[in-house]
């Protein structure tokens, strides 16, 4: 079939761009698997990194969870790609509607949600906020028996010098924690990380201002970080949805060229 100069530039610009998608989800529903089937060898491979917090990662209930989220990830970009790569390379209409349709369910969606987050803040923000502590109340736990939420918070605790939603006590309310934390007051990711490991291993016992983040919430910390860096977020946001309408628009476009040139 020959094609107009817009149709084939079209038709290899999808086929690259999905081309690199294909592969990135090949490769990550490929790790997910690897992690899913042999969890031991790579609980091996990274005990020679010398890291006290990377070690949370190497829990195997930890691992297992995320082998689930990203065997689910890798296989829906897998999907997609596959569809956008080979109904462009093939000239197949069906395939290329069915990518575009995948597209347009997608961007519907992000817009559906950002426009109700955006209509409704307060509500969304006030349920925002019940999800965090009920995600610490029901799985919250210590190191040793971490699963993919605590990492979460220890990462995230750490990263944004805070403690909990409002304050250290939202974990009082974690029945996991409070069964193994022994002496502790509050965990060992409220903790500000100094040369004084004195001052470092008495936090989690007598937390106070100059030793810990313990009154800092995450929530409010996290709304001022989002309204800090709002210009880069809201420029990703835009060009996710550009290359989304790029590729709805392109899909459609060599649909009706490939109509056009069967008739």
């Amino acid at each position: 079939m020959s094609l107009n100069c817009g149709a084939c530039f079209a038709k290899y610009l999808l086929c690259i761009f999905n081309f690199i998608v294909f592969l990135a989800g090949t490769t990550v529903l490929a790790v997910g698997i690897w992690l899913a089937a042999d969890t031991n060898s790579f609980i091996s491979l990274m005990k020679v990194v010398d890291n006290e917090q990377f070690q949370e990662f190497t829990q195997p209930t930890v691992i297992k969870q995320a082998s689930y989220v990203l065997i689910a990830a890798g296989s829906f970009m897998f999907i997609v790609s596959f569809l956008g790569y080979c109904g462009a390379l093939r000239e197949s209409k069906c395939l290329l509607t069915l990518y575009g349709i995948c597209l347009v369910i997608i961007l519907a969606i992000e817009i559906t949600a950002g426009g109700l987050a955006v209509l409704n803040k307060d509500k969304a923000e006030a349920e925002t906020r019940t999800f965090l502590k009920t995600t610490i109340t029901k799985y919250y736990a210590t190191p040793d028996k971490a699963d993919a939420v605590t990492v979460m918070w220890n990462t995230m605790m750490r990263q944004l010098s805070c403690c909990g939603v409002d304050n250290y006590k939202d974990f009082e309310d974690s029945p996991k924690w409070i069964s193994e934390k022994g002496e502790q007051k509050l965990p060992a990711a409220c903790c500000a990380y100094d040369k004084n490991i004195h001052n470092y291993q008495n936090c989690t016992s007598n937390p106070s201002e100059s030793n810990s983040y313990y009154e800092t919430g995450c929530f409010k910390t996290l709304l001022h970080w989002i309204m800090q860096h709002m210009d880069i977020i809201i420029w990703c946001v835009v060009s996710l949805g550009l290359i989304q309408l790029f590729g709805i628009f392109f899909a459609f476009c060599l649909c009706k060229s490939f109509e056009e040139y069967l008739k």
